[in-house]
This record gives C-alpha cells, structure tokens and sequence, in this order.
C-alpha cells in the first residue's frame, strides 16, 4: 500500500473527528420546508451485495406504472451529511480517493466506523439517502430523472450469489425473500425492469465483456482456495440500476461543472480491427461500439473458451478509463464501453471519493446553493481519482497474484490442464481452469500460441513475490 503511495493507518485528526460525530451524529429525520428531506421508510427498499459487504452504498425499489413503463428509485447513503468537505476525515479522504480491497484485509476510504455502520445502509436502521428517481419504458430508455434527499430503510439486506441462483431458477428463494411474497414480486420487477436497461444499452453498442475475477477462499484466517466470482442476474440487476443512476445524475449537473467518468474511444482502434480480422470478421475503420459489440456476441458464441481472452485484449486496448473535470459546453467524451454519453460516478460515496464530490454538488444544486468545488479544484481532484484508482487496481493485482501462490504452494509436482493465455517477450503464460489461477510456462513452451490447450505440472509457488511458473507435460 505505502510503495503505490496509499497512506494505511488514519491520523489522529481524524480519529478525533470520529470521535465527536459519535457524540453528536447529525439528525436522521424527515424534514419540511425549502430543503425537505422526504420520508420513504415504508418503501420496501432492499440491498443486494456480496456476502461479506458491509459498505452498503445503495438501496432499491420499483413501482410499476401503467403501459409497462417502471418507476426506479435508487437511495444512495448520505455520507456528506457525516463527513463535510474540509474535515480531517474528509482530507484523509481525498489522498486515498478509494477503498483497496486486497483479498485478504480491506483498506477503508473512510473510517470503518462510518462506511460499514453510521453511513452505511444497513438492514433495519433509519438512515439519510440522497434519491435517485426514474422512468424505464418498456423499450429500455430511462426519462423523468429526478434526485432528492429521503430517510429510508432496509428492510432486507440480499446477496448476489442467493438471489441470482433464485431469479435464474438454480436454487430456491434465500430465506427473507422466501418468507416475503411481496419481496418475491419486488425482485422479479427488478430484475425485469434491469433486463429492459441492459438490452438497451446493448441495443445502442454497450460491450458484452467477460473478465475472470477471483476471490480468497479462507479458513481460520487461512487462504485455502481462490474461486471464480461469476455475473449472474442479480449483479446484472444492480450494474444495470446503478448506470442509469449515474446517467441521470451526470444530466441533472450539465449546466455546473462537474466531475465526469469516461473511457475515451480507443486510440488502438487499429489493432481492435486486426483482431478481428484474425478471425475472419470485419469491424469498420472508425470506432464503432455497436459494431465491435455484434463482434464479441459472435466470438463469445463461436469460441466460449477463448472468449474471455479476447475480453481481456480489447479491454487493454480500450485503455483504463479516467475522471474528468467537464464545464457547461465542453465537448463530451462520453464512456465508449458502455455507450453512454453523460456519466458520471455518485453511487459509491462510502468507498469513492469521486462520489463523495458528486454528492456534495447534487446537494449544493438542490439547496440552490453555490457550487461547493471550483473548476481547478474539480480538475486536481479528478486526476488523483484517476491516479489512485490505477494505483489500487496495481495492489489488488499483486495482492491476487501472492493469494494465488498461496493456494498452490502446497500442490508442487501437480498436473493441471491449462490454456496459453499470452505469449510475449516475457515468457509464455497459461491459465489454469480450476483452480483458477495464471502463471508462467517456465519450459516447454516451444511451438504454443494463445488458446493452445495443454497439460502442464506445477514446479513453483512463490507467495513473498507472487510468482506462479509450471513445466508442459508430454
């Protein structure tokens, strides 16, 4: 964390902050008047995360209108109500911009005292929400966006694994949901509504990317396994919801400046095309998204094997994206991958700073009041947004590169089946399928290319340098 310029330990100043927000915690409570705070805890609001998530940044609901149309409201935890701009915390907040989830021990962006508790939108507890609200017609397309302050409440707080197994008819119903039929009804609207906004955003070019992330497995503080985490529909339901937010919320700031997130249309749009090319498709000599999508649906079905392989490529290719300061009138760089114009992030403020400063500007517009940031401000804190999050994306990768050499240091002289996933000057590099990890082809790499399939025996595990090298089988 410190070599890639992150600060772990919180100072004293903000401890201390900490402390007096615990003694005095801002009001959670409906309020009147010119800048209301609306009461929306009988909804039946409910969160979808992974298992072990305590940072609970948004709630959902749905209400359905009359033509098929869906309205969508999204609740996002208030945390500039507990952390205002130039505190201690918020200061903190502003160097690391970002929570590193290593695998194995998280690195809060905010006290955890705040993100996984006071501001957190944890089951069953009033909490402050700013509120994203909007129309899904029945082809998709989202209209009447809509943002305002609310109390909510939790009242079932679901994970991704349970309820994409339910609404993808692998599994029963978790146990809240099986015990609510109006929850039932309240999931199956959601997921409906979500697989409206998702066949639009294809529809108008968003990718169809498939990329493998692992997680630790542990046991008694033990890393004993690294598994898959799969897409399924209830993680498509909220990447779905959560885009649309974003898209309403960056259209309600066009006219103040703001802090936008794009990935610009690729420079290397030339090597995308001799890609496809080598598959015998053709892609147009101008970036087009909607016709690089038709390619990877094609590819995903021609070649299921390689296809994450070929995710991976045009994902480097596209290059990272980025945050950006962007002023009324200035041309929109828009966010290529998911064929979106106006994007911006506002819907992690517990473990974004990004979205904190989106947050502040949403509130600041809604109490008619002067815009808290100003364009040189907006600009610095944009790029070290940007910077730190590349900074975090590069220990996460360590970090799952040295979980990896954990699982398999005890399985020295195993045979695996493998695939090649890379052949470079560095080496060639397989990927093996179970458990799911990457390493180098030490010897015997002669005469493989990518997506050779080959069965290799483990030979090192390095866990202090994270490196993983096998030897080809005969």
């Amino acid at each position: 964390m410190k070599a890639r310029g992150f600060e772990p330990e919180f100072p004293a100043q903000a401890r201390q902050q900490l402390a007096e927000i615990a003694a005095h915690p801002p009001s959670v409570a409906p309020v009147s008047g010119n800048n209301p705070v609306r009461d929306l805890r009988q909804l039946l609001w409910s969160s979808i995360d992974n298992d072990t998530s305590r940072d609970l940044d948004q709630l959902e609901v749905v209400e359905p209108l009359a033509g098929g149309e869906t309205k969508v409201l999204v609740a996002i935890a208030d945390v500039d109500a507990f952390v205002p701009k130039h505190t201690p915390i918020d200061a903190y907040a502003a160097v690391e911009t970002t929570t590193v989830y290593t695998g194995v021990r998280n690195f809060p962006m905010l006290p955890e005292a705040l993100s996984t508790a006071a501001t957190s939108l944890l089951e069953g507890a009033d909490k402050l929400g700013v509120v994203i609200e909007f129309v899904v017609a029945v082809d998709g397309s989202v209209h009447s966006g809509v943002v305002y302050r609310a109390v909510v409440r939790n009242k079932a707080q679901l994970t991704y694994d349970a309820v994409g197994a339910w609404l993808e008819r692998t599994a029963p119903a978790p146990p809240k949901v099986a015990a609510s039929t109006d929850l039932q009804q309240q999931l199956g609207l959601q997921d409906g509504c979500a697989q409206r906004l998702m066949n639009a955003r294809h529809r108008h070019g968003a990718l169809n990317i498939d990329t493998i992330e692992t997680r630790p497995v542990l046991l008694h503080g033990e890393v004993v396994d690294v598994v898959r985490q799969q897409k399924n529909r209830a993680t498509e339901l909220i990447e779905d919801f959560m885009i649309a937010s974003n898209e309403v919320v960056a259209r309600m700031l066009a006219g103040v400046s703001s802090i936008r997130r794009v990935v610009k249309t690729p420079a290397r749009w030339d090597r995308i095309v001799q890609l496809a090319r080598a598959t015998g498709a053709a892609l147009p000599d101008t970036p087009d998204s909607k016709a690089l999508n038709a390619f990877l649906l094609a590819r995903k079905e021609a070649d299921p094997d390689h296809f994450v392989d070929l995710s991976l490529s045009i994902i480097k290719l596209m290059g990272p994206g980025e945050y950006v300061l962007e002023r009324p009138g200035d041309p929109q760089d828009g966010h290529f991958g998911l064929a979106v114009q106006d994007y911006t992030h506002a819907t992690a403020p517990n473990r974004r700073f990004a979205d904190l400063v989106t947050q502040r500007l949403v509130k600041a517009m809604l109490s008619n009041q002067t815009p808290p940031y100003g364009d040189e401000e907006l600009g610095t804190i944009a790029n070290d947004c940007t910077l730190k999050e590349n900074a975090a994306r590069r220990v996460e990768r360590d970090m799952s590169k040295r979980i990896a050499a954990v699982v398999m240091s005890g399985r020295i002289g195993d045979p695996f089946d493998a695939m090649v996933t890379g052949v470079t000057p560095k080496g060639t590099f397989v990927r093996v399928l179970t458990p799911h990890v990457e390493g180098l082809l030490a010897r015997g790499q002669e005469g493989l290319d990518v997506g050779d399939k080959v069965r290799v025996k483990l030979v090192r595990a390095d866990a202090e340098r994270g490196y993983i090298d096998f030897e080809r089988l005969s």
